[in-house]
């Protein structure tokens, strides 16, 4: 069989997993559809749609300031960023497959490996600098609402915590091209040595020491335009706040659809702790970790179980189905374009 088949079958079984682990949300949810107010419960596919645009925006408006993709419409942006996010949620450790496919349709718009990757460095950014604002609005909100426990307080300072630490290694690192080079040495040296092993010995050398500093070079080049003008963040910033809103209305508008109308401040962490952790997860989407979490917080900040559990079951449920649909049909057309992923 061709490259493009066995693509095919390996997708279909990932898409097999993802149903498996997802199952139990779906059929919870097609019990609850008989009380769903379908006419608030619809307004999530056009929302979603929305929020797969803004967070491509958050990547394509900064790479449109560096003068790529003038070969790529508004629609394929947008169609990418459903196929990314669809791509995240059948392959376990979300993120990872994510990047890595990005960066290789991106190369077919003449993006540099490099380049795309420095672009989904600064969406993280953007995204969790926005996020913790949102939060630390939140919290405040919620403060003059008097319904902050210490649980509340707890989390959003280990979430703020997190997020400003892991932006403030991401810059000490690519702030310094000779530190940058240090490390590129060994991370080509870790991997090779990985694959020696698998491999057993077969293979010494699968990634070219010389290459991956070329790489992170090209990183810290473009890192230096942006200490130079940093006016190419404000549209990328701009999006990801609009990208986390759009998000957290999703998960609204399924409490609403419900008959449950819950204090958007406690979603905005809910919603962020549960992300954080899914991330970690080892399985697709984060699936069964983030249901979780989000359950459990919203139960500790007054939502009675009942609640919590109907609504999240049956937000995740339907995004992710909306995702499954739409994702996997742009995802085939996509491989039967350019053929078989490679990074």
């Amino acid at each position: 069989m061709s490259a493009r088949h066995w693509i095919t079958i390996v997708t279909l079984l990932l898409l097999a997993v993802v149903v498996f682990f997802g199952w139990h949300q779906i059929t919870e949810a097609w019990k609850l559809l008989g009380s769903v107010n379908l006419w608030i419960f619809f307004a999530i596919l056009p929302i979603q749609l929305l929020s797969y645009f803004a967070v491509g925006e958050v990547l394509f408006s900064y790479l449109r300031s560096k003068g790529d993709l003038k070969q790529m419409t508004r629609w394929q942006m947008a169609r990418l960023s459903l196929e990314s996010n669809f791509v995240n949620h059948i392959v376990p450790v979300p993120g990872a497959a994510g990047f890595s496919y990005l960066g290789w349709v991106l190369r077919r718009y003449g993006v540099s490996v490099s380049r795309s990757t420095m672009a989904q460095v600064i969406r993280l950014i953007m995204v969790f600098m926005s996020f913790v604002v949102l939060i630390v609005i939140s919290v405040i909100a919620l403060t003059f609402d008097n319904k902050v426990n210490r649980v509340t307080v707890g989390v959003t300072l280990i979430f703020v915590i997190v997020s400003v630490g892991v932006t403030s290694f991401l810059i000490y690192v690519i702030n310094n091209k000779a530190r940058l080079i240090r490390i590129s040495a060994r991370i080509t040296k870790i991997i090779n040595k990985i694959i020696y092993k698998i491999t057993r010995g077969k293979k010494r050398q699968i990634i070219k020491l010389d290459k991956v500093e070329g790489f992170f070079t090209e990183m810290h080049r473009d890192y230096l335009s942006i200490k130079r003008d940093k006016r190419i963040l404000v549209k990328p910033i701009c999006w990801a706040f609009v990208t986390n809103i759009l998000d957290v209305s999703l998960i609204f508008i399924a409490f609403w659809s419900l008959g449950f109308v819950l204090n958007p401040a406690v979603l905005f962490i809910a919603f962020g702790l549960s992300s954080i952790v899914a991330i970690f997860a080892a399985t697709p989407g984060g699936t069964g970790f983030y249901e979780a979490i989000m359950i459990a917080f919203l139960a500790s900040s007054g939502v009675s179980a009942e609640v919590a559990i109907a609504g999240t079951l049956l937000a995740r449920a339907t995004l992710l189905l909306i995702t499954i649909l739409f994702g996997y049909v742009f995802y085939q057309l996509t491989i039967n374009r350019h053929g078989k992923v490679t990074t």
